[in-house]
């Protein structure tokens, strides 16, 4: 079994959780591959008894890796997935943030998770991305997003106005901060905080969010996602903020963007023991009442 480890720079408090990790993976009969930056900033505070093997891009895991553990948050994981692509290589996460709706295994049980994925005591789930279809090449290679779209606003004075097309229809024109466009897997996070619903993971639908909305009645819209969404952005500013996942570009104004579905997804791999609705009910603490 050939494990690709992805990460970014961690805290000491967490290093005997990641030597716990490299120590099980070089008892297993295959070889450990490890993002080179990671790795660097891994030396002199991990050992390493077997010297992994380093890469950088997905062309260089595509044909080695069977996972891929990213090591950190959702935000190391939807990096993760930038990286990983179209190759198939099943994504999971090893949570050493916070909240980690995404990643889904807790730093204390990272043995029994790699026993269990040995074990094939796992599943696959395949979530769908959006696409950032135009303009071309705003975020280089990479214009995928598996939680968000957001457009959003280039200073605290300034108010949008966002007109929205669905398929060439007019859906509205948004007196807005910022407009999210969230897949399902997305719906438990930016969109979450500015009142969207929540989404299961396998629901083919894209979710359109208002941030901080100044007509009262304008409330989030769940479309079918192969759907075509069309944006084109006013206001005072000349230019307007667009973030895919955790990337963000200044754009000018002038720009339209067009946002689809992504013709391929990821694979998350989640262990049996967990599915959606429990992690729903821990992170989000449902149903913690004394009467329960």
């Amino acid at each position: 079994m050939n494990i690709a480890l992805f990460g970014k720079t961690v805290t000491d408090a967490v290093l005997p959780y990641i030597q716990e990790l490299v120590d099980a993976l070089n008892g297993l009969n295959g070889i450990t591959l490890i993002y080179q930056p990671f790795y660097e900033s891994l030396q002199n505070r991990i050992l390493f008894k077997k010297e992994p093997v380093l890469f950088t891009k997905q062309a260089e895991i595509e044909q080695k890796a069977d996972f891929l553990f990213s090591i950190g948050g959702d935000g190391t994981i939807l990096d993760a997935v930038g990286l990983v692509g179209e190759s198939g290589i099943p994504v999971t996460g090893i949570n050493l943030g916070r909240l980690g709706f995404l990643s889904s295994i807790s730093k204390e049980r990272i043995l029994p998770a790699i026993e269990a994925i040995q074990n094939g005591d796992y599943q696959i789930e395949r979530r769908s991305l959006l696409k950032l279809s135009s303009p071309v090449g705003l975020f280089g290679s990479t214009n995928c997003a598996m939680n968000d779209l957001t457009v959003s606003k280039p200073n605290v004075m300034s108010l949008l106005t966002i007109k929205t097309w669905i398929n060439n229809e007019f859906l509205n024109a948004y007196w807005a901060d910022g407009l999210i466009v969230a897949t399902p897997t997305g719906s438990t996070a930016y969109s979450l905080s500015c009142t969207g619903p929540i989404i299961s993971p396998d629901s083919e639908t894209f979710l359109i969010t208002p941030i901080a909305s100044h007509n009262l009645t304008v409330r989030p819209i769940i479309i079918r996602d192969d759907s075509e969404i069309r944006i084109r952005v006013g206001g005072k500013s000349s230019e307007f903020l667009v973030s895919l996942d955790s990337r963000v570009e200044k754009v000018d104004n002038s720009v339209e963007l067009i946002i689809c579905k992504a013709s391929f997804k990821i694979n998350l791999l989640r262990l049996t023991d967990k599915n959606f609705f429990q992690t729903i009910r821990e992170k989000l603490n449902w149903g913690l009442d004394n009467r329960n």
